[in-house]
């Protein structure tokens, strides 16, 4: 792969950071040891500045051009996940119960490796702005930063993501215009009934039996009340109830996930639910209440930048290696809150083949950084030229 040969050099050395931040995962945003270890690399490769504390951990360091211009934006999510580790590796978590399973390590590494880079070379004009970011999976750390102003603070105009991607080949870069993941919401419903023998259920108003008809009426929403053409998924995830085999239980619990693109069909299913869980409670003589939690929004890639940061990847994995009309999936990512501020672009890296995101045996492949750290500089260097 054409990656840049400065960073090709440094393969080893990225490994090693990158297995350092997956002995050491931490979740949400208290990242102490994770952003402790960005910032001293960052001063050890001289950034001009290094603001730390965003977010409660997150960092958002500096790097000057040679010239004046613009300040453009690299992305990294630091944050682990609340899984006990399977891999078996040398490197594997010593933290029990969290692992890096979604590959921020080597997200962090990637952008490290471009920050070494771009503060050797400083071949471009203006700033670069290098946001290292709490709390992707659980938390909304890229809405916590925008809400304490990172973009305007450090007048960043536009900005880039970069996620890895198993079982997609190898170096191989893929995004798409528009709606690229989902925005996600989760539900959840409180039956209250009335409990008591099994033996005498006329005596009873069976919360279990309402649970039921109510999962079973959700199905409808996206078969019946929504068009066949649109992206939109339902899914119950969990139900509860009960504490023996012969008690009716006095109540029921009901947990899902909506996952859509357009306002209009979230507006849709907070309807379609509230409909269906009153409905359902009424015919089976019960109460029920609805808790609707409104997550990330839909990550919506700017097409003008989307075109731009397709053109660098196409220099650096080759032509052949990317693709620009990549499949919008229904996972969801909190990029999108940058996005809802400045036009950018979020791609997706291939990493060959193995176990897939949140997967207790998954392992970023090292192979995969100097592509991405390279792309990250370029971009730098191709959005903000000198002369």
């Amino acid at each position: 792969m054409p990656v840049v040969n400065r960073i090709a050099a440094m393969s080893e050395e990225m490994g090693a950071w990158r297995r350092w931040l997956h002995r050491h995962p931490e979740v949400g945003f208290d990242l102490p040891l994770t952003a402790g270890f960005v910032a001293a690399r960052l001063r050890e490769f001289g950034v001009d500045e290094i603001h730390e504390g965003i977010a409660s951990s997150g960092i958002v360091a500096i790097i000057e051009g040679r010239a004046p211009g613009p300040t453009i934006g690299l992305r990294a999510d630091m944050d682990a996940l609340p899984i006990a580790e399977a891999t078996g590796l040398a490197h594997a978590s010593e933290h029990p119960g969290r692992m890096h399973a979604c590959g921020h390590d080597g997200h962090t590494t990637m952008l490290l490796g471009a920050a070494k880079y771009l503060c050797e070379t400083r071949m471009f004009a203006g700033r670069v702005a290098l946001i290292f970011q709490p709390a992707e999976e659980n938390g909304g750390g890229a809405r916590v930063m925008v809400r304490e102003g990172v973009l305007d603070r450090f007048g960043i105009a536009r900005l880039f993501g970069l996620h890895n991607s198993p079982n997609r080949p190898l170096g191989q870069i893929a995004t798409a215009p528009g709606p690229l993941m989902a925005a996600v919401d989760t539900f959840e419903i409180t039956v209250t009934g009335r409990g008591g023998h099994a033996a005498m259920p006329h005596e009873t108003a069976d919360p279990v039996v309402a649970a039921v008809a109510i999962v079973q009426a959700i199905q409808t929403i996206v078969s019946r009340n929504h068009q066949a053409t649109e992206d939109l998924v339902i899914s119950v995830t969990r139900i509860e109830a009960g504490t023996a085999d012969n008690i009716v239980p006095g109540s029921a619990w009901i947990c899902g996930s909506v996952r859509s693109f357009r306002a209009e069909v979230q507006a849709m299913v907070m309807r379609r639910l509230e409909a269906i869980v009153a409905g359902q409670a009424a015919a089976y003589d019960v109460s029920a209440r609805l808790d609707y939690q409104i997550g990330y929004p839909a990550t919506v890639n700017d097409p003008a930048e989307t075109a731009f940061a397709v053109d660098v990847a196409r220099e650096i994995a080759g032509a052949e290696a990317v693709d620009d009309a990549a499949a919008r999936e229904m996972g969801a990512e909190d990029f999108s809150y940058f996005l809802l501020e400045r036009p950018g672009a979020y791609l997706f890296l291939g990493q060959g083949p193995g176990a897939g995101l949140h997967h207790p045996a998954y392992e970023f492949n090292d192979a995969a950084a100097p592509v991405g750290a390279s792309f990250f500089a370029r971009l730098v260097e191709r959005a903000q030229p000198l002369g």
